[in-house]
């Protein structure tokens, strides 16, 4: 898999991401140890976690599997803090007391000295910037972590975050941003991607696959099995189960009957190779769903197909 500079700085990670966000909750430890091993088997070094991902339970299942299943020294682990309670309720607090706290507590759970990158899980108003950034230099300034982030930044909080970071010495420049960015989610093209570009943050794209509908899986209505199906995560799918979202699907399903492949890899190939972007963040319960997102690396998208694509997902102005 090839690797990629994230943002302007020397670390180079994999092109895709392996999300852990359903870790230690939908994915127990044997479906995690095999898609730890998978991914680093197919080249992959970019592993994503938080603090709040299961309360906890995604970093200690991580831990565990370190140096057990795959050597430390070959991933890039990447957490978050800011957020807690479980998925969908989350409190969010982004004070240099509850960051630093919650950092060592992933460290503890992780079972590492260190994190390579650590990020600020979500903006929050009732903190001032200065005060949050300040436990991100203090992280890397004591050695807990090498690089830091930010995560569902909006445009003018990315760029002021970034220019307040670049206006003194010794402050730690920020090299990612992790946001929501899909086919059927596009918005953060109008000043996300701009702002980060311009300041040289790479871009790591959450639910690359706009939260499963680019699957293809609810063209012919709700599985049983699926998130839309479950009464706390419906809310989180309907939004993108629109006539828009459909069309877009439609047209994902076209490229990749025409390629021989799957819609989830049409889609994954064309977000991955997004101007800024540095790796999407894979998002799968199993193993079987792991291997077949991971066999988009293998697909470089025509030109054709990927302007079509671009017409018909274009975001409104």
């Amino acid at each position: 898999m090839e690797l990629r500079r994230l943002g302007r700085s020397g670390l180079r990670v994999s092109r895709y991401a392996l999300g852990t966000l359903t870790w230690g909750r939908d994915t127990d430890e044997h479906d995690a140890r095999e898609q730890l091993e998978i991914f680093v088997e197919a080249g992959g070094t970019l592993i994503d976690t938080a603090a709040s991902y299961g309360e906890g339970a995604s970093e200690e299942l991580l831990g565990r599997l370190l140096d057990k299943s795959v050597p430390r020294a070959d991933v890039v682990i990447a957490t978050k803090a800011g957020r807690s309670g479980p998925f969908g309720q989350d409190v969010d607090d982004v004070s240099r007391k509850m960051l630093l706290d919650q950092l060592d507590d992933s460290l503890d759970r992780l079972d590492v000295d260190y994190v390579d990158l650590w990020q600020v899980h979500t903006w929050h108003d009732g903190t001032p910037l200065e005060e949050t950034l300040s436990a991100l230099d203090y992280a890397v300034a004591t050695g807990r972590a090498r690089y830091v982030g930010v995560s569902n930044y909006a445009g003018w909080q990315t760029a002021w975050a970034a220019a307040h970071q670049a206006a003194a010495p010794g402050r730690t420049s920020i090299i990612s941003t992790q946001v929501e960015y899909s086919l059927v989610q596009r918005g953060v093209e109008r000043e996300v991607v701009p702002a980060a570009r311009q300041f040289g943050i790479g871009l790591l794209p959450w639910s690359p696959l706009g939260r499963g509908v680019l699957t293809g899986k609810y063209r012919r209505g709700t599985p049983a099995d699926s998130r839309a199906a479950a009464s706390h995560m419906a809310g989180f799918v309907d939004q993108y189960l629109d006539a828009r979202s459909r069309q877009i699907v439609e047209a994902v399903c076209t490229a990749a009957d025409g390629l021989g492949v799957q819609p989830l890899q049409v889609a994954l190939a064309w977000v991955r190779d997004r101007p800024g972007v540095a790796a999407p963040l894979l998002g799968a319960r199993t193993t079987t769903q792991l291997r077949t997102q991971l066999a988009s690396d293998d697909i470089e998208l025509p030109d054709e197909i990927r302007t079509a694509l671009d017409e018909v997902s274009a975001a409104a102005a």
